[in-house]
């Protein structure tokens, strides 16, 4: 059994209470690792810390923070199998997903960040004769980063690395779920020189460690990635001690495929899409929209590459849908692959669980699931389930697409396929999302917004919108006076 340990202070600590709680292994459903119970104690440490770090970081030049920033994203590639396979370990995701998407995005995160600031500029603006304006952008101070279980270190990197690239100090807590890698960062920004306090990495609970990050009067932003009814607890403590906040939550995802799409590019990315990471990404394509001229061949031909799909432990090179986090989101899913049927839904195939050969014969391993009959106003399709479960509604016409895709309280993101430009053009600009991808799915531009509209949060993330969020602008105006 490894014990984890909270990142505080430039150091590896035990929980000041000394608790522990077992990490679970999702592809074995048996305990490999202890994570602290962490509470305010341990916070206020961490805040402690990253108080009296800020000077000290906050007074570095842009020069001296990005060349540590670069020496922990160097450090990232230089572990890049250690980390992946923790991550799969932690998460029940294929080692190669790992290793393909989840470390190189957090390796690449960082490097972003730290060769932005080289490259940012303030505004001016001449009044003529009177005078001229510029604004600064300042670091707030001590910053609160909260990151969720599907993507671990990706998304934790997608908040500290902008944080700390803009001067602040950070309180970060990966999710109680997936704390491996986390961790293991400790140790990499210990040997990339990271100033002790900087970044605090704080491991447990959300209702105990987490609310006590958010609450404390010292953090002066929080940025959180997760479910949406956390964020709405967050949006309210925030809110009371007027805390920036930046909230990226659920997703219930329209993959919309027009009748002159690339039927093969669709069909393939669609299947991609809809069940990467075992379903379990924000922006997973969950309802898949076909235009009725196409449906029963698109149907069939997404079924059969569905069934193809190999559930296997996540340690094989072969394994290309793991196992899911944990028993109770297993469950969960179950839940809702009862309920579609209750709602008059039809399974096409998958909705059962896998059972592979020991010592994985107790991991929460679920079939791909393709349901159809569905309206698209039942509970199936209106609630975030975030598992391998897909949903096939057929539509007439733009119109109709563009009205099922707005129909969910959510509006993160968007897939359209389509080789007419007009149609590609008027349909993203009428979906109430935040991200639209054409004839594509998770093609991402560092540099881009991210983030959603209703329930799927507020604020953005990426590129200069990130930096801006984790800074306070400043006017100055210098009068310029006449000279008789």
């Amino acid at each position: 059994m490894i014990d984890i340990q909270n990142y505080i202070d430039g150091t590896l600590r035990a929980p000041v209470n000394g608790e522990y709680f077992d990490n679970i292994e999702p592809a074995t459903g048996k305990a490999y690792a202890r994570i602290p119970d962490s509470n305010e104690k341990d916070v206020e440490h961490a805040v402690a810390a990253a108080e009296r770090a800020f000077p000290i970081w906050s007074g570095m030049s842009t020069a001296e923070r990005s060349a540590i920033l670069m020496r922990v994203s160097e450090g990232i590639n230089a572990k890049l199998d250690e980390l992946a396979h923790a991550e799969s370990k932690d998460n029940g995701k294929p080692i190669k997903l790992a290793k393909s998407v989840d470390i190189p995005r957090a390796r690449d995160n960082f490097a972003f960040f730290a060769t932005a600031i080289l490259h940012d500029e303030n505004a001016m603006h001449d009044m003529g004769q009177n005078g001229f304006n510029y604004t600064l952008r300042k670091p707030l101070g001590v910053v609160g980063c909260i990151s969720p279980w599907n993507l671990p270190l990706y998304l934790f990197s997608w908040k500290i690395a902008p944080a700390l690239a803009a001067g602040n100090c950070v309180v970060a807590k990966p999710s109680e779920v997936t704390p491996m890698t986390a961790f293991l960062l400790s140790s990499i920004c210990m040997e990339a020189g990271m100033p002790p306090g900087v970044l605090n990495i704080v491991h447990g609970y959300g209702q105990s460690a987490g609310q006590a990050i958010v609450s404390h009067p010292t953090t002066k932003a929080i940025s959180f990635t997760g479910g949406t009814s956390t964020g709405k607890i967050i949006a309210g403590i925030a809110a009371q001690q007027f805390k920036k906040t930046s909230l990226e939550l659920g997703g219930k995802n329209a993959n919309i495929v027009f009748g002159d799409a690339d039927f093969d590019e669709a069909l393939k990315t669609s299947v991609r899409s809809s069940f990467a990471n075992q379903g379990q990404i924000c922006l997973c394509g969950s309802r898949l929209l076909i235009h009725r001229s196409i449906y029963t061949k698109f149907r069939d031909a997404f079924v059969e590459r569905v069934k193809a799909l190999r559930v296997a432990p996540p340690h094989l090179e072969t394994s290309q849908v793991g196992a899911v986090v944990s028993e109770a989101h297993r469950n969960k899913i179950e839940a809702y692959i009862e309920l579609a049927k209750e709602e008059g839904g039809t399974v096409l195939c998958g909705g059962k669980r896998v059972v592979p050969d020991a010592p994985f014969n107790n991991g929460y391993y679920l079939e791909p699931t393709v349901i159809e009959g569905l309206s698209p106003h039942c509970r199936t399709n209106q609630e975030e389930i975030f598992g391998p479960v897909v949903t096939l509604m057929p539509f007439d016409d733009d119109d109709e697409a563009v009205a099922i895709a707005n129909s969910t309280p959510y509006g993160l993101s968007s897939s359209i396929w389509t080789h007419n430009l007009n149609r590609a053009h008027r349909v993203a600009e009428k979906l109430d999302v935040g991200i639209v991808w054409v004839n594509c799915w998770l093609v991402r531009d560092l540099r881009t917004p991210f983030g959603g509209t209703k329930a799927s949060g507020m604020g953005r993330e990426g590129g200069f919108y990130a930096l801006e969020f984790f800074s306070e602008p400043k006017n100055v105006c210098i009068h310029l006076p006449r000279i008789e």
